[in-house]
């Protein structure tokens, strides 16, 4: 009696298994324009948003530090940057940004840096620009920097710091 109740017992598993609905698996979400390239936060670097009445900053660098890599200033509502960043001594005197496929270079004037062995670079730009309003809108900022590209993207605290600072800007 125990081999036809183990026959029986198999046989229902068979029968439930084969009435049992499986979920489908969902069809990936198509891509469009290919992969986000997004780059990642970086542990201790972000972007930093101060303003007061009349000034705002963005900031990319390490937290309570003079490690600065990319810095924005602008009066309120004047839609005009004055773009900061440090380069290598003997590097060219521009400022080289791109996000999202956009790209811009601004000529800069250099002079001695005060924290380094190399040279402090200040520029004037348009908040307008494209490669400006591109960053407004997928959050992150990539400089070319002594021949390599460094790509800032924000920890999701400070994110929303990007578009209040140009927000002020105008």
């Amino acid at each position: 009696m125990r081999a036809p109740a183990m026959l029986l017992l198999s046989g229902l598993a068979l029968a439930a298994s084969a009435c049992t609905t499986v979920e489908p698996t969902p069809a990936p979400l198509p891509v469009t324009g290919g992969s986000s390239g997004a780059p990642q936060p970086v542990a201790g670097y972000d972007w930093f948003f101060h303003a007061d009445e009349e000034n705002a900053r963005l900031a990319y660098g390490l937290a309570e530090s003079d490690d600065l890599k990319l810095g924005m200033e602008c009066a309120r509502s004047t839609g005009r940057l004055l773009l900061n960043a440090m380069a290598e001594k003997g590097a060219k005197a521009e400022i080289h940004v791109e996000s999202g496929g956009e790209t811009e270079r601004f000529p800069a004037e250099a002079e001695p840096s005060q924290l380094n062995e190399g040279v402090f670079l200040s520029a004037e730009a348009s908040a307008a620009e494209p490669v400006f309003q591109r960053f407004r809108r997928v959050g992150w900022l990539a400089q070319w920097r002594d021949g390599q590209r460094e790509a800032y993207a924000p920890h999701p605290e400070s994110a929303d710091g990007i578009e209040r600072f140009f927000a002020f800007c105008g």
